[in-house]
C-alpha cells in the first residue's frame, strides 16, 4: 500500500475504530484531469463503516473524516469520494 493511503487508513483506524475500511487510490483514472500531480495518491474512494457514526447525519460524518484526514485533504490529496455509514446501514 503506497504512503498515502496507509497514513489515511492508520489515522482512519485510530479516529473511528472502524468496521469496515477501504481506502483505494484511484488517482490511475484522473491522470491528466485537474489536480493530478501524475504521481498518484491523489484521489481516493473511502468506504468507512464505524459504530461512532450511529445517529450522526450524512454531512457530520464527512466532516468529522475530513478532520481526521486534514492533513491529507491539504496536501497531497486533490479529491476524495466517501462513503461513512453506520454498522447495519
Amino acid at each position: 500500500m503506497a504512503r498515502v493511503a496507509e497514513v489515511m487508513r492508520e489515522k482512519l483506524e485510530a479516529a473511528f475504530a472502524p468496521e469496515r475500511l477501504d481506502v483505494v487510490d484511484d488517482s490511475d483514472k484522473h491522470a491528466g484531469h485537474a489536480g493530478s500531480h501524475g504521481s498518484g495518491e491523489s484521489h481516493f474512494t473511502i468506504k468507512i463503516t464505524a459504530e461512532g457514526f450511529r445517529g450522526v447525519g450524512r454531512l457530520q460524518r464527512q466532516r468529522q473524516v475530513y478532520a481526521a484526514l486534514k492533513e491529507e485533504l491539504a496536501g497531497p490529496v486533490h479529491a476524495l469520494s466517501l462513503q461513512a455509514s453506520a454498522p447495519g446501514e
